[in-house]
């Protein structure tokens, strides 16, 4: 998707929206790194030092996912995107927490993370994010080595 499309949908969007809705846009089929890294370094002229051109310009290493990192972007977090009146704009419904509810528990969050007690905060955001599944450990670095 273009800069010019992404901005025409994010517009035509911001016209739908009724005040706090959020919109998924269909942003076209998805497209591996490897392969954009491929085309951007073909469009800047230069070419791609491997095997077979040892004297190219540019090498790339696939080095793999450090911890925290994910293989897929999702868009949405739940699965109920509804249509609109735009083909490639989904109105989607998540889970809403009132601002008196959310602001009190926003609260102990920040008292928990000014006391790194990583296990209440864990437990904190599976509370305030019901669709979270949270990795089966902890990749904090800070919390690891204290």
């Amino acid at each position: 998707m273009t800069i010019p499309e992404a901005a025409q949908l994010v517009i035509q969007a911001g016209a739908m929206s009724n005040g706090g809705d959020v919109f998924v846009l269909d942003m076209g089929e998805p497209v591996k790194i490897i392969e954009l890294a491929h085309h951007m370094i073909k469009l800047s002229g230069l070419t791609i030092k491997d095997n077979t051109n040892p004297d190219g310009d540019i090498e790339i290493k696939v080095i793999g996912l450090r911890p925290g990192e994910k293989l897929f972007e999702e868009l949405l977090i739940g699965d109920n995107p509804q249509d609109t009146s735009h083909s490639r704009i989904m109105r989607a419904h998540e889970h809403f927490i009132k601002w008196k509810e959310l602001k009190v528990d926003l609260d102990k969050l920040v008292v928990r993370l000014n006391n790194n007690d990583l296990d209440e905060v864990h437990k904190l955001i599976m509370k305030l994010v019901l669709e979270y599944v949270p990795e089966k450990k902890i990749v904090d670095w800070v919390y690891l080595n204290r």
